[in-house]
């Protein structure tokens, strides 16, 4: 088993000799943590699926540090990109594109190499600088999807990477918590319209303000037999060992009673208004903030708190309206839920 060494922002360079080398090097950004791999390097990418469990027709995000790095790996950067490349980046939003033929690892684009189109890849530069300094220091493009096991809340500190895969990577670059908590936006710019395939910090609607056109949201569910052109389209994601139970904001006073007359433990995430009124043991509550943007950032972290620290049956977790980042946070808890609310128990 490999031993999994915590490196400072001091060692960004002792990290990127590691990428280097085809070792996994876990790494913040802005939305979350990545696992890192030379995307390059076959053998590497491979053992990026490995280490989260990860199904081999799933892709990866490749993350750049520079406009630069991506002309040499993709087919062509088209006017859209352009725009949005100008207004988002560096920034949590993820464009799939037409890659140069042999360019990337295959295993990066999850095996979509079909009739049906082109091969696609999905590129991200984060706004994260020791993100960007890892790879400046490691000169590759890095392969990255979110540093945990599949299928579990991604993560938002280097403890949480430390526990989904100690022993299974070389190192983690500690930088702290990271600052959105939910994944980047993904918008498709392989093909006739733009589409988004994953709603993240970056809306939809300043998506259509920038590129002065509609955008299209794919929330088709991809079949088994489908090959996904983006993370998170086709397996379950997010999901903690308890069962999650989204609560409307006018449910509160029922889904608390339920819990109080339940024999199974029950854990809340909720917003600090409905906290403050409700009666429970601190260790089985976990506040959401009292913001839409405070819940993004701490949703997978009290997942995490309620799948590990304080182990439950049940979590009542906090909805909201599907506007703006709203969309993004609603996506991910109905994933983690399975999209069970508390009102069709």
């Amino acid at each position: 088993m490999l031993i999994t060494k915590i490196y400072t922002t001091d060692e960004i360079e002792k990290a990127a000799n590691e990428l280097r080398l085809g070792e996994l090097i876990a790494f913040p950004t802005e939305t979350v943590y990545g696992l890192g791999a030379d995307a390059t390097n076959e053998q590497a990418v491979k053992r990026v699926y490995l280490a989260k469990g990860r199904p081999s027709d799933n892709p990866l995000i490749v993350t750049v540090s520079s406009r630069k790095m991506v002309e040499e790996y993709v087919e062509s950067l088209p006017e859209r990109a352009v725009k949005l490349m100008d207004a988002f980046w560096p920034g949590p939003l993820t464009m799939i594109l037409k890659i140069k033929e042999g360019a990337l690892s295959k295993a990066v684009t999850g095996g979509l190499e079909t009739a049906a189109f082109l091969e696609t890849v999905a590129i991200r530069f984060p706004s994260d600088k020791n993100a960007r300094s890892l790879i400046d220091a490691a000169g590759i493009p890095v392969a990255a999807p979110s540093a945990n096991r599949s299928g579990k809340p991604s993560p938002t500190t280097a403890q949480h990477v430390y526990h989904d895969l100690e022993g299974r990577i070389a190192g983690i670059l500690d930088d702290g918590p990271t600052q959105v908590g939910v994944e980047s936006t993904i918008i498709d710019l392989s093909s006739e319209h733009p589409v988004i395939l994953r709603p993240g910090a970056v809306t939809v609607e300043q998506l259509e303000e920038v590129l002065k056109e509609t955008v299209l949201s794919d929330k088709h569910k991809v079949g088994m037999k489908e090959v996904p052109k983006a993370p998170g389209m086709k397996y379950k994601h997010y999901a903690p060992d308890a069962q999650v139970l989204i609560v409307k904001a006018g449910d509160w006073d029922k889904a608390l009673l339920w819990r109080k007359n339940k024999q199974e433990r029950v854990g809340v995430m909720a917003f600090n208004e409905v906290l403050k009124n409700a009666d429970l043991p601190k260790k089985l509550s976990y506040s959401l903030g009292d913001t839409v943007f405070d819940a993004s950032r701490r949703l997978f972290a009290g997942l995490r708190y309620f799948d590990s620290e304080e182990k439950v049956d049940f979590i009542l977790c906090a909805g909201v309206k599907e506007a703006g980042l709203g969309e993004a946070y609603m996506n991910r808890l109905k994933k983690s839920a399975g999209n069970v609310f508390f009102d069709e128990i």
